[in-house]
């Protein structure tokens, strides 16, 4: 038997060869469409809501968090596989994830309870993603599960998520930004000024004003790049995680940038946003994520 596994859920943007390779559980997060969106066309949801705002049809939806049984289920399945497992979470500051985790573990046996260990990465898509990278890491290295939970959480305050929208009416219309937000990002982006949002004690808040910028990619690109200078210069390397909403052609001009102009970096991964955080932020938006170590 295997020592250390992990259970995750789909907002952590890992591919699925990722996911294979470690066997890791992932966790259905829920997304309810209308059925007007159903019969578009379109390879990818992000392509079918792009159609449905080009015909002005409404198609917001509706997000849940999974129920205890389902994290009780894939507790229950892999325990018969590893030792002791950990868990990890989008953010409990904008989802219930993280209490329907801590709710399913409580329904185990006290002997298997204690084998299950959960953290709320206080982050989303490519941050959540980048902590899972690290706690895979880290299980490979036979650390002890109490010393890998506890450098989780040591990093989770020093992992940075940068958000930047092509639109912010699909994160106003999910309640996951006030109309105040939405409507600040609106107009600095008709004055020419790129907005970004970021996590902030797992919440998604206002963060700075790019001035200067052509598009999405180079807005990101001059945070990370400036906010990250003082830990490269001390030698630290990054790691980057790169997570989009369609809009692949922003998210390589954004690697070459990073790795063109950015010293002591490693992106670690670059991958299609899932279905329910990429549909809170809409196609065309892009999100990146890092750590210095």
């Amino acid at each position: 038997m295997n020592k250390i596994g992990l259970v995750i859920d789909e907002g952590a943007d890992l591919t699925p060869d990722i996911i294979e390779k470690h066997q890791i559980a992932v966790v259905p997060l829920k997304v309810e469409w209308p059925p007007e969106i159903e019969g578009l066309p379109g390879e990818t949801v992000f392509h079918r809501m792009k159609e449905a705002d080009k015909r002005g049809i409404k198609v917001f939806c509706k997000t849940s968090q999974p129920s205890p049984k389902a994290y009780l289920d894939l507790y229950k399945k892999q325990l018969e596989k590893f030792e002791k497992l950990i868990c990890i979470t989008v953010t409990s500051k904008l989802s219930g994830t993280y209490n329907s985790a801590i709710q399913a573990k409580s329904f185990l046996p006290e002997e298997q309870e204690n084998k299950v260990f959960i953290v709320d990465t206080l982050s989303a898509a490519a941050g959540e993603g980048l902590i899972v990278l690290k706690a895979i890491d880290l299980v490979n290295q036979d650390k002890p599960i109490e010393e890998i939970v506890k450098e989780l959480e040591q990093l989770i305050p020093k992992t940075f998520l940068y958000v930047a929208l092509k639109d912010p009416k699909w994160l106003e219309a999910s309640g996951r930004i006030s109309s105040i937000i939405a409507n600040w990002i609106r107009k600095m982006s008709n004055i020419g000024l790129r907005p970004l949002l970021g996590m902030k004690k797992g919440v998604l808040k206002p963060i700075s004003i790019k001035i200067g910028v052509k598009d999405v990619a180079e807005a990101l690109f001059k945070e990370i790049e400036s906010k990250s200078r003082k830990y490269r210069k001390e030698g630290k390397r990054i790691q980057i995680f790169i997570s989009h909403a369609l809009a692949p052609e922003a998210c390589q001009k954004l690697q070459d940038l990073i790795q063109k102009d950015m010293e002591n970096t490693e992106i670690v991964a670059a991958n299609l946003l899932d279905e329910i955080i990429g549909s809170i932020v809409g196609p065309g938006s892009m999100a990146v994520a890092w750590y210095a170590e």
